[in-house]
């Protein structure tokens, strides 16, 4: 018998377990996890009697990697009733246009009104500019601007990117954060023909996986995404998670490897290790067995943000799943979701449940009020913008996400390639999790089930 040593318990470390012990179920796995609660940035709470996610709500419908699992585990997934978002401008509110890339038109077509007539006529005119050469990664916004003009990040990309990273389009890596362009451009003349072709791309290979182009976008679970993690500790063998027992050092040893584990410091030994924790965490563990690891770990930053759920007495909206909200607004908040609107089984006694969320990076400020303050700025700036007839909450909780989602600067995927190699070069030992290649709950797990995978 082997012992595998997975050091974080949110969505990456706990799949690491669950398919280490599926792959080698005579083998023991030991979980460690540093708070007390398992999950990492996937939270809920209970919200007027009903389970609400304070991380991700959702997980994309039409990849495999969390619907495949929530299957695998018995758990039924639930589809949105609507996913119609609209962007808030100070000119009004447009419905966010069908068939962007990540807020990336692929045609001028359904700007209008969403952008300046001269906004549409810069998007129209980009086939007509100097072939585009992308050799080099760039910044999103670096390369929109240029090519479609201002108003397609500010308006469009800008909410999007704000609300899957907490990030900005001027810092964010276009090859890490949109992969699926990156890879287009090079073939391509211009943005709008590399986008369509990426869409196509992404349809055609999501239909061949699933057998058909049906079927929703996203789903959730009955309670909450946040109650994934609970159910694959439920799949592991009892005493599989250690909580509250942080590891503080990793060295290699005659067998293996050693780590220092809590508060006592006991000494663990492992025949694997795969560490599934934020980059500074995991550089501070491969100091020693892997130091070339180090450093560009160390160049990937995190963003704070905070999420506000809240229950208002029932009342009618505008159809639709929620609000983008740019920065360009100057409000506070980056978006809404109406969650009873989007989840059919969130409207049951019929309240109104919805969240927003606060926190850019590099513009945390607001973060710093107290959450008595912060909360009521969000309540008020959410009832305004929903026209909230009852605007006065039943129940609210902020949940405070401090580094909770890691920036995918330009030279990302250099840098997660330089960590791999140095990690490969350590037989035994694997990474996964966000910091790598994505911070979706799917990207996540297929993270993991890489990881483990390579370790055989």
């Amino acid at each position: 018998m082997s012992r595998c040593v997975v050091v974080g318990a949110g969505i990456a470390g706990l799949t690491a377990a669950y398919d280490r012990h599926r792959r080698h179920p005579e083998d023991e796995v030991v979980v460690l996890e540093a708070g007390d609660r398992v999950g990492g940035k996937l939270g809920r709470v209970r919200l007027a009697g009903a389970w609400y996610d304070t991380g991700a709500e959702a997980v994309l419908a039409r990849v495999p990697d969390a619907v495949g699992l929530m299957a695998e585990l018995g758990l039924q997934t639930l589809a949105p009733r609507t996913t119609s978002a609209s962007v808030v401008l100070p000119s009004g509110r447009h419905r966010l246009p069908a068939g962007t890339l990540l807020g990336v038109p692929t045609s001028a077509e359904g700007l209008d009104g969403l952008l300046s007539a001269e906004g549409v006529a810069r998007v129209r005119a980009e086939s007509s500019l100097q072939p585009l050469h992308f050799d080099a990664d760039r910044t999103v916004g670096g390369l929109l601007r240029e090519r479609l003009g201002d108003e397609v990040v500010d308006r469009l990309v800008e909410p999007l990117l704000g609300g899957v990273y907490a990030g900005q389009a001027d810092r964010l890596s276009v090859a890490a954060t949109m992969p699926a362009l990156a890879a287009s451009l090079p073939r391509h003349d211009s943005v709008l023909a590399a986008a369509a072709a990426a869409r196509d791309a992404g349809a055609r290979s999501r239909e061949a996986a699933a057998g058909t182009s049906d079927g929703p976008v996203f789903a959730t679970l009955p309670e909450g995404v946040g109650s994934l993690p609970q159910a694959l500790v439920d799949a592991l063998p009892a005493g599989t998670v250690r909580l509250r027992t942080p590891a503080h050092t990793l060295r290699r040893s005659a067998a293996g490897f050693e780590l220092s584990v809590g508060a006592d410091r006991e000494v663990l030994t492992a025949d694997v290790v795969v560490l599934a924790v934020p980059a500074g965490k995991a550089a501070r563990l491969l100091a020693e067995v892997a130091p070339d690891a180090v450093e560009p770990l160390e160049g990937i930053p995190y963003a704070s943000m905070a999420v506000v759920a809240m229950a208002f007495p029932g009342q009618d909206l505008a159809n639709g799943s929620g609000l983008l909200v740019p920065p360009v607004t100057g409000r506070l908040v980056k978006g809404v979701t109406i969650s009873s609107q989007k989840w059919p089984h969130l409207d049951a006694d019929g309240l109104l449940r919805v969240r927003s969320s606060v926190g850019r990076y590099l513009e945390e400020e607001q973060l710093q009020r107290s959450d008595e303050d912060l909360t009521a700025a969000v309540v008020a700036e959410v009832a305004e913008l929903l026209d909230l007839d009852r605007p006065e909450p039943v129940e609210t909780h902020l949940v405070r996400w401090g580094g909770g989602l890691p920036q995918y600067l330009v030279g990302h995927v250099d840098r997660v390639a330089q960590v791999r190699e140095a990690v490969a070069a350590v037989p035994g030992l694997a990474v996964a999790g966000a910091a790598y290649d994505g911070v979706g709950v799917p990207a996540c797990i297929r993270s993991a089930r890489t990881a483990v995978a390579r370790l055989g």
